[in-house]
């Protein structure tokens, strides 16, 4: 994202991440519209370089992904993992860089959501190692069966990014854990609830769900100076869209680290049992700092 295309140092800070005691890595997705890394292909790699963290899309864009080739693709990965991986989706927010990206890669945008959920439906079916026969709108298969299958039976756990209330009831209905990047703590509670509540009204287990908050941090002892690094990352993130506003939709603190603590203890305390942390830069320096926040939260 900086520049920097070199894998060497991000591999290094994985196993850095999993000395500190961290419990997750994640890499986000992005086809053409930010300078990254394919992120499967990624977490590949810091599958081979570590052995104890679990590894995540943050999130990954299944629309944009031909659902048969996306089920080897991720049995395969789970497999390097052992079992390891969660797939963070996400149906992909309305913005002229990923309408982009979906004319790039020969996707009607507008078939965003159907895809999202018939794609996910067909991965999942493939991997239960069963012939699959699938009359869709969009694809159809059949009697293929998909071999090797995923580590973990029936395939990783389906998080879901969004906030919008089909975005929350589908998660409950269909999903195995919602992972939001906006709402702060209030908008969490709120959210959260919907989802166990639909969990429930299809006779599924609102405990069995897990409740994941994504969180931007900018942690600095003077204040100012991190508001400035908060503003400068998110601007540079996102361009053309000003930091301000992104700071409107998403979950971000500011500040010194005790206050950082309050900050996630809220989420916490909102019902998230996992969180996963964006920092501003200095990746090293914050991971180092960071370590032991866990036990702090509980």
């Amino acid at each position: 994202m900086a520049g920097e295309p070199g894998t060497a140092r991000l591999l290094a800070l994985s196993r850095q991440a999993e000395a500190a005691g961290y419990d997750s890595i994640w890499v986000g997705d992005s086809l053409l519209s930010r300078p990254r890394h394919e992120p499967l292909t990624l977490l590949a790699a810091v599958a081979a370089a570590t052995e104890r963290v679990e590894l995540g899309t943050a999130v990954l864009l299944p629309a944009l992904r031909n659902p048969v080739v996306l089920a080897q693709i991720v049995a395969t990965l789970d497999q390097l993992a052992e079992g390891r991986l969660v797939l963070g989706v996400g149906v992909a927010a309305d913005t002229p860089s990923i309408r982009a990206e979906f004319a790039a890669a020969g996707v009607p945008f507008e078939q965003r959501v159907g895809r999202f959920v018939h794609g996910l439906a067909l991965c999942r079916a493939l991997w239960t190692g069963e012939p699959v026969s699938w009359e869709g709108p969009y694809w159809q298969l059949d009697g293929w069966a998909l071999h090797p299958t995923p580590y973990r039976p029936g395939g990783p756990p389906l998080w879901v990014g969004g906030s919008v209330e089909a975005t929350l009831r589908r998660t409950g209905h269909r999903y195995d854990g919602w992972f939001p990047v906006g709402g702060e703590p209030d908008g969490f509670v709120q959210g959260w609830q919907t989802v166990r509540d639909a969990a429930a009204e299809v006779g599924r287990d609102p405990d069995a769900l897990t409740g994941a908050a994504y969180v931007t941090l900018a942690v600095d002892e003077d204040a100012v100076t991190a508001e400035a690094a908060l503003d400068r990352f998110l601007g540079a993130y996102y361009a053309p869209v000003p930091a301000p506003v992104m700071r409107r939709f998403q979950n971000c603190y500011a500040g010194p680290q005790a206050g950082a603590v309050e900050y996630l203890a809220a989420f916490v305390q909102a019902g998230a049992s996992h969180l996963c942390l964006r920092f501003c830069g200095d990746h090293e320096r914050n991971l180092d700092r960071f370590d032991g926040v866990a036990a702090q939260l509980g």
